[in-house]
């Protein structure tokens, strides 16, 4: 099993930075794929990016492509949102998920495993 706790988000004027982190418990942390997903009240949670459990694969949605960067420390057991030009549309909760030995997951219901997700506030 895996624990995950996000942190790093906050309130950014549009065009600003945050990055966010996705700390993990538990052993065998670089045999996961790693994926944040976002969802405002009201609507779907929504795959945001992902990376694959060797690192070697990253994968975005259209929206935040060129803008959002995913990355991973296996020795920290920690994975990273470095988010830049953020829009107002980019308000949301940001959760962390788990997949064992995921590459290129986009769905919530292929994830075992989710943080308590941590807001992001985006104001214009």
């Amino acid at each position: 099993q895996v624990q995950l706790v996000e942190s790093g988000g906050g309130l950014v004027q549009a065009g600003g930075s945050l990055r966010l982190s996705c700390a993990a418990s538990g052993s065998a942390f670089s045999t996961y794929g790693m994926a944040w997903f976002r969802q405002v009240p009201g609507k779907e949670r929504e795959f945001v990016a992902v990376i694959s459990w060797s690192g070697g694969r990253t994968y975005y949605s259209d929206s935040v492509k060129g803008r959002f960067t995913i990355s991973r420390d296996n020795a920290k057991k920690t994975v990273y949102l470095q988010m830049n030009s953020l829009k107002s549309e980019d308000t949301a909760v940001y959760y962390c998920a788990a997949k064992s030995f995921g590459s290129r997951a986009t769905t919530v219901v292929e994830y075992n495993y989710w943080g308590q997700g941590t807001q992001v506030t985006v104001s214009s």
